[in-house]
């Protein structure tokens, strides 16, 4: 007689007490009837390919990647997605049957379902796109937003230096901005990302002047934490379009919770009120 195994998933970071994963993950799992569990891991760098290699055995279906682990996560990993490699980060593993470990990269879908979800009357042909910040957060929005059809990215940071490297590996569609300058960016652009942690609680605030923001301009922030960052209060007063950072984080774990457990969660209010309480 065959023994059903109850699913185990999980979220690994260092420090990980503070992820929202789990309570979104559990939501998913109670109102869609699974038997199945996810759990927040908090393990060294030095202890992540041992554990990575473990959790299979003890009946684990894969697992979310966070801060620290989402660089060194991809060099474990046995596949790769084209998406993740040109990202150079992953956040989601899916442990396969024959013991391998696949890694995938699902923010900027989440970014772009965020967005679609939210502005459903965006169109990214509009204009360019102007994006505060340069790290791994910002690779997985510019990788999206040249995907869905971004004519030409402007990206400023603080280091330019990480900016140039973003440029040289996604090309000619993408135009490095001094940091000092990035509100003049802000003129011609018809979608306005903030991918840097600039605005978060316990965070200084996000600097860059904004009187030059278009009317009508899409403006979305990463930061979700306050919901309503200045970036977005201030956008929205001068009429632009804005969406918060809170349904990025939702949507980028649609495609893992599919993977894992079998079936497609719905992104919807009660999903949101569950991450808010």
């Amino acid at each position: 007689m065959s023994v059903e195994r109850i699913p185990l998933a999980g979220v690994i970071g260092s420090p990980i007490a503070h992820s929202k994963s789990p309570l979104l993950h559990g939501h998913w799992l109670k109102t869609l009837g699974i038997k199945g569990h996810y759990i927040p891991m908090d393990v060294a760098p030095e202890d992540l390919e041992n554990v990575l290699r473990t959790l299979p055995r003890m009946g684990f279906v894969g697992v979310n990647i966070t801060v620290p682990h989402k660089e060194a996560a991809m060099r474990i990993a046995d596949q790769v997605t084209d998406r993740a490699t040109l990202i150079g980060a992953v956040n989601t593993l899916i442990f396969r049957e024959d013991g391998k470990i696949h890694a995938d990269n699902t923010d900027g879908y989440g970014f772009i379902e965020n967005l679609r979800q939210n502005a459903p009357d965006w169109n990214p042909a509009a204009g360019p796109a102007a994006v505060l910040g340069a790290g791994g957060a910002a690779r997985a929005v510019v990788a999206s937003l040249l995907d869905a059809g971004v004519p030409e990215i402007l990206i400023s940071n603080r280091t330019r230096a990480r900016a140039e490297a973003l440029k040289q590996d996604f090309g000619t569609r993408v135009s490095v901005v001094e940091w000092v300058q990035a509100g003049n960016m802000l003129e011609q652009a018809a979608t306005v990302v903030n991918t840097t942690s600039l605005g978060m609680l316990g965070k200084p605030e996000l600097r860059v002047p904004l009187d030059g923001l278009q009317k009508g301009a899409l403006v979305t922030d990463l930061v979700y934490n306050p919901l309503q960052t200045r970036l977005l209060r201030e956008a929205e007063d001068m009429g632009c379009v804005t969406v918060d950072g809170l349904g990025m984080l939702i949507h980028q774990a649609v495609p893992g919770f599919e993977r894992w457990f079998g079936q497609r969660p719905v992104v919807d209010a009660a999903t949101r009120a569950v991450l808010l309480r």
